[in-house]
């Protein structure tokens, strides 16, 4: 088989693997890392770069951030756990923090391009900076790339994060730039009828499809 086609490819829906992992902080599945929350699995080219640098420093000063929303941290990088450790040092010294997630080993690449985190259109030694977020049903929900030139915006990370979390229960979607506490709009699936009970409050109708609900609310008297 020619490298260039050996690359997996996720989809949004798809069923992240149970992969079989060393890290900086030990050896484990995947399944047994994540238990019962939610997952951001992210990936950088090499150890020792300078935007993986400051993306795994800003990653770790957001640890409490993910851990209000259950959801834990785990990166990858394409060289040895060895390796990982000596670099963990220079994050912890330069973005002046401490980084407590663990960095997988993939020296040989292996477990990117397994999981389609290496594209080889763009260059097929080198994984973009992809980021999945995982449920805790391991299904995949968000797949956001970037070229190894850009770093990520963990806040967007955040951001999308409230937004899968807010929506998976609730008959709503997030308009653009939403944050939470923002209004949402209600499924044009749901009927007004449906939404008079789903939503007391109620709802700023901008036309039949688009209406704007405020979950903060106090119901109508």
């Amino acid at each position: 088989m020619d490298s260039k086609t050996e690359c997996a490819s996720l989809m949004l829906g798809d069923t992240f693997p149970n992969l079989d992992l060393k890290t900086s902080t030990g050896d484990f599945k995947l399944y047994d890392y994540q238990g019962s929350g939610w997952l951001i699995f992210f990936s950088h080219p090499r150890d020792f770069t300078p935007v993986c640098t400051t993306e795994l420093g800003r990653a770790a000063k957001l640890v409490p951030e993910f851990e209000k929303r259950s959801c834990k941290l785990i990166a990858l990088s394409c060289d040895s756990v060895e390796h990982h450790k000596e670099w963990i040092k220079d994050i912890n010294e330069t973005q002046k923090t401490e980084v407590t997630y663990p960095i997988i080993g993939d020296a040989d690449s292996k477990i990117a391009r397994s999981v389609g985190m290496i594209h080889p259109k763009l260059d097929e030694k080198v994984t973009v900076r992809t980021t999945y977020i995982i449920d805790p049903n391991h299904v995949v929900k968000i797949m956001i790339q970037y070229p190894p030139s850009t770093g990520r915006n963990f806040d967007e990370i955040i951001r999308v994060l409230d937004s899968l979390q807010l929506t998976v229960n609730r008959k709503v979607a997030t308009p653009e730039n939403w944050k939470q506490g923002d209004c949402v709009v209600i499924l044009p699936t749901v009927t007004n009828d449906q939404a008079k009970e789903m939503f007391p409050q109620g709802w700023n109708e901008v036309k039949p499809y688009l209406r704007l609900v405020d979950l903060n609310a106090q119901p109508k008297k």
